[in-house]
């Protein structure tokens, strides 16, 4: 039977962890793992633009032998001329899966459903699970571990926040969401992530004050806007502006570290000092976009 990857929501503690380890294997040894796509042609729909998604993709399927075909649905005027259930069940009929960033969680839920080859989610509304899975092996290689230490999400409650919510508590990480008024994380998902926290022992915390950070190993921030969203930037900055990671509030919570899974939007969320400073790693996360996606594919087509 097929396996999908929408969400991590429906994984076990044990399935995150082995999926984190072959990550971990596979980027320390990728030259054993030229074959594993090799004969496979996978296609990526994409309804929003990309940069280190479509690239890290592209390029990892090639290290893994195997071949992409990239479709912009907007580009290409796609959008539109057919039902969602018709893209995917042509898309099956000559390809070996299906990668799709699109705006709504449901396009990529019908996408599973009509078509009889895995579908990964590289973006939607609600989550974004290849980049939890890149972030969380980016703190593995830099603390040796995921499983206690806390990162403190700081910013706008999207879909990068769902995704690292539910990987986290899986894996072990406690979390700490800190948002504006009015831009904090969908209760429901929340709520999923803390059942799941419930079973691997880790803390979960919602809050829109910045001092619930404090104690943190990381911070983490993304766009106060995400993309598609038309709200004019002066509606929210003031909203946004106490949340900005700097080095006084890393000073302040007592975090070595920062992370943005970008594009970053330099002195708005995030300082360019600290981009630019040894705290940061939003280029090794960038890096582990590739290698996370690589262990993804490896356990869906094996």
């Amino acid at each position: 039977m097929k396996q999908d990857l929408l969400t991590f929501t429906n994984w076990t503690p044990e399935a995150a962890n082995e999926l984190l380890a072959l990550a971990v294997e596979m980027k320390a040894n990728m030259e054993q793992y030229g074959d594993v796509l090799k004969g496979k042609s996978i296609v990526a729909l994409f309804e929003k633009p990309s940069l280190r998604t479509r690239l890290s993709f592209e390029i990892g399927i090639h290290k893994l032998g195997g071949h992409l075909v990239y479709v912009d649905s907007e580009a290409g005027k796609l959008n539109g001329r057919e039902g969602a259930a018709d893209v995917a069940a042509n898309i099956a009929c000559w390809a070996d899966g299906l990668i799709a960033r699109v705006f709504s969680h449901n396009t990529l839920e019908t996408f599973a459903s009509a078509a009889d080859v895995p579908v990964i989610n590289a973006l939607c509304d609600k989550y974004h699970p290849c980049q939890a899975l890149a972030d969380y092996l980016t703190l593995f290689e830099q603390f040796g571990k995921v499983k206690g230490l806390t990162l403190a999400y700081i910013g706008d409650g999207n879909n990068v926040t769902h995704s690292l919510l539910i990987l986290g508590a899986l894996l072990g990480c406690h979390q700490v969401v800190i948002t504006p008024n009015g831009h904090e994380v969908d209760q429901a998902i929340f709520d999923a992530a803390q059942s799941i926290a419930d079973q691997t022992g880790c803390n979960m915390v919602q809050s829109n004050d910045i001092s619930a950070a404090k104690g943190a190993s990381v911070l983490y921030t993304d766009t106060w806007l995400s993309m598609g969203d038309s709200t004019p930037l002066s509606e929210i900055k003031d909203a946004f502006t106490p949340y900005q990671i700097n080095h006084e509030l890393l000073k302040n919570t007592g975090a070595t570290h920062a992370m943005h899974c970008q594009p970053a939007h330099r002195d708005l969320e995030i300082t360019s000092a600290i981009i630019d400073s040894d705290a940061s790693l939003l280029m090794q996360q960038a890096e582990n976009r590739m290698y996370a996606q690589n262990a993804i594919l490896k356990t869906l087509f094996a």
